[in-house]
């Protein structure tokens, strides 16, 4: 705990960040890390209230009431120590995780909670910039090697915690850059990638060997999936060179939208859209002409990806960008109504503050267009009852648009990959894996394991780490009889 009046005595404070008119001028982040005394005060504001329910909140269970009294008592260097024996990336969760802890807090009941995110933004940054952060190469090797496919969290997690313990670790990644969706999933304005390339000198440190633009597999992944291969291993070799092999790719494969004029030049999925503008701030050239610019963008679905699509387009210069939403919006409820779970409440965006029309309740139905090229998009409005949609009759709308934005999910990871590796997969098409007792995170191939949004499907950040972790620890028991890994 903090102060023990502390809750009593001191607001949530938020990051200090630029206004949205400049913000929206470069890609640049734009929130920075609380001052020392900031960080002090909102550490102050955690409770004696008994039991932790931010650590069960947390899917890494970040032991957040230690880390909180210590930055009250500003000893920096054990509050990463902390930070850092459940979470091997601070850096990452600190800026983009929807924070479950802080709706679990006990003082989100009546009151605003701890901003547990804010603590840990400043922790690792703090560290980062007094040199604490450094290498932890194994002191002996196993002689086991294990193959990581896919860098995202997952795949780093399980990397670095796989090379601490002594394994050889390679990493293969079919885009031309390591990183997963950190690196092109996510906008430069919420993830500088300069925060993921100073992490990959420490995992290379240690002995993780990345190769990037290769895809495991014999078969392109599919349209919506980015991909920079120019090497494609086949799994069977994957499977006789390694010793064991971690599946850690994402849930990549896009829900589409099966409509009249779906074909038209102007309509794309999210990430064909998004990992552009990532390599034209990473300074590549002969990068494809996707833009928003003076366009009347509309961006179909509610979720991150169509945050960030509405951020990017708005950088772009976009004429208008409009966001819908196929479910109802939902209440803007002040506390949290279902304390300790994760409420449905509506929740805007830094994104959406810098300017969009969100519309919730709406079906598209059509799009229309000239020449080849969207011009219009036909939509109707829902009425929800029961759990099941109906068109509302006479709420049928056109509203002009030049380029469309599939951002409406993922339904899967590729499947071209799983069957491959003659993964065995569940009912919603990931790879089928149980993450508790003997044998956790082990597929039906018995040196083929799965972490991650491959074996979950699409989720957070947060739980790919764990999931990362616990997979690494589940890899070295099989190869070692026995880990010292933290689960």
């Amino acid at each position: 705990m903090g102060k023990i009046t502390g809750f009593l005595e001191y607001e949530r404070l938020e990051e200090p960040h630029e206004d949205t008119g400049a913000r929206k001028k470069h890609y640049r982040e734009f929130y920075l890390r609380l001052p020392d005394e900031d960080a002090k005060i909102q550490g102050a504001r955690c409770m004696d209230c008994g039991i932790p329910f931010c650590m069960q909140g947390c899917p890494v269970n970040n032991i957040i009431p230690d880390f909180n009294d210590l930055i009250y008592h500003q000893d920096w260097q054990r509050a990463i120590d902390t930070l850092h024996s459940t979470n091997n990336f601070p850096e990452f969760t600190g800026r983009i995780c929807p924070a479950p802890c802080e709706e679990a807090c006990v003082l989100r009941i009546n009151e605003d909670p701890v901003g547990i995110k804010s603590i840990e933004h400043a922790i690792i940054d703090k560290a980062w910039e007094s040199g604490w952060v450094k290498a932890q190469p194994a002191a002996h090797k196993t002689g086991k090697n294990v193959a990581v496919v896919g860098s995202g969290p997952a795949g780093l997690a399980c990397a670095q915690q796989l090379a601490r313990t002594g394994h050889a670790v390679t990493v293969f990644e079919k885009n031309d850059r390591i990183g997963g969706l950190l690196r092109y999933g996510i906008p430069d304005f919420k993830l500088d990638k300069k925060i993921i390339d100073r992490r990959l000198a420490q995992l290379r440190a240690e002995g993780v060997e990345f190769r990037s633009g290769v895809c495991v597999g014999t078969k392109p992944p599919g349209p919506g999936v980015p991909n920079d291969a120019k090497t494609f291993l086949p799994a069977a070799k994957v499977l006789a060179d390694f010793d064991a092999v971690v599946l850690s790719g994402g849930a990549e494969v896009p829900r589409d939208l099966p409509i009249p004029g779906r074909e038209l030049a102007g309509v794309h999925y999210a990430m064909e859209f998004l990992p552009l503008q990532n390599k034209r701030v990473a300074g590549d050239t002969g990068v494809p002409e996707l833009w928003a610019s003076g366009k009347h963008v509309v961006v179909i679905g509610g979720g991150d990806t169509g945050s960030d699509c509405v951020g990017t387009s708005n950088r772009h210069g976009a004429a208008s960008v409009t966001q819908f939403e196929l479910l109802p919006m939902p209440a803007d409820v002040e506390r949290n109504p279902v304390w300790p779970y994760w409420p449905t409440r509506l929740r805007t965006s830094s994104s959406h503050e810098e300017g969009v029309e969100r519309d919730w309740a709406i079906a598209t139905k059509a799009l229309v267009g000239e020449g080849g090229k969207v011009t219009t998009l036909k939509a109707v409005r829902l009425a929800w009852k029961d759990g099941k949609p109906a068109e509302i009759p006479g709420s049928e709308f056109d509203l002009p648009a030049d380029l469309v934005l599939l951002a409406m999910g993922f339904v899967s990871p590729v499947q071209s990959l799983l069957e491959e590796f003659g993964v065995e997969k569940d009912a919603r098409s990931n790879a089928r894996a149980t993450t508790e007792g003997a044998g956790s995170y082990v597929t039906s191939v018995p040196k083929v394991f799965a972490a991650g949004d491959m074996r979950r499907g699409q989720s957070l950040v947060v739980w790919a780490i764990r999931e990362g972790r616990q997979a690494a620890r589940a890899v070295d028991e099989f190869l070692m009889g026995c880990s010292e890994l933290p689960r």
